[in-house]
């Protein structure tokens, strides 16, 4: 029996249009340019796993694809009920103070679960430099809880700094990592780890690329270790 394909979350009226307004600003004042975005899966959930080095960043992750993208972002954004309400119908979900992420986890599990698109800078943090950090461990609970599979995604600028206007920006998207060759039998601390490191590993790869056609130098050691 063939197995019925599976839907991906409605996007939002406000997100198409925001999506809409931005891919015209976007695309040419940061001159970008997507890459094997044939790797999106369709339908189902998925876990996009990025580099962080701006705050524009999910702007730019949101024009860069189809579907609707979901991310967590600070409590604070949220106390506003006008602001609030408005991130909410753009996908945004708060991380509550004191919580440890929890609530924001158990959000992106949920969506998930409806087969949407979740959003993830792996790293936690943005790099002031543009150079990759270490990863958390978030994404690979995430992976565990769901089996959702992982898009590892780049974003790269042709200086290697964090993306600027005027500059050339790639945005590329990696083969998806189905949850079995994540290869964790339990969610330990030690097996998450060794995944986000897998993860990053193929974010690294997709760095390495962008930075060779742009004529630049490798980078060592770029997304070693864990938090």
């Amino acid at each position: 029996m063939a197995k019925k394909k599976r839907d991906s979350k409605r996007k939002m009226w406000l997100y198409a249009v925001g999506q809409f307004l931005l891919t015209l600003f976007y695309y040419p004042v940061f001159r970008m340019r997507v890459r094997g975005r044939e790797n999106i899966p369709r339908g189902g959930p998925v876990l996009l796993c990025c580099n962080h080095a701006a705050k524009r960043d999910p702007v730019m992750l949101g024009v860069s694809v189809t579907r609707q993208v979901f991310y967590m972002a600070k409590e604070e954004l949220f106390q506003g009920r006008f602001l609030g309400g408005l991130l909410r119908r753009l996908g945004a979900f708060p991380v509550l103070r004191g919580s440890g992420g929890a609530d924001a986890l158990q959000e992106a599990v949920g969506l998930l679960d409806q087969d949407a698109m979740v959003g993830v800078f792996i790293e936690g943090t943005r790099s002031k430099t543009g150079k990759l950090g270490r990863p958390k461990t978030g994404a690979a609970l995430l992976a565990w809880r769901t089996k959702a599979p992982v898009v590892p995604v780049c974003i790269t600028s042709e200086d290697g700094r964090p993306p600027r206007m005027f500059k050339r920006t790639v945005v590329e998207f990696g083969r998806p990592i189905p949850f079995e060759e994540l290869d964790m039998p339990d969610d330990s601390s030690m097996q998450l780890r060794k995944a986000s490191r897998k993860i990053m590993a193929q974010i690294a790869a997709l760095r390495a690329r962008a930075l060779e056609d742009f004529g630049l130098p490798p980078e060592d050691g770029a997304g070693e270790g864990d938090g």
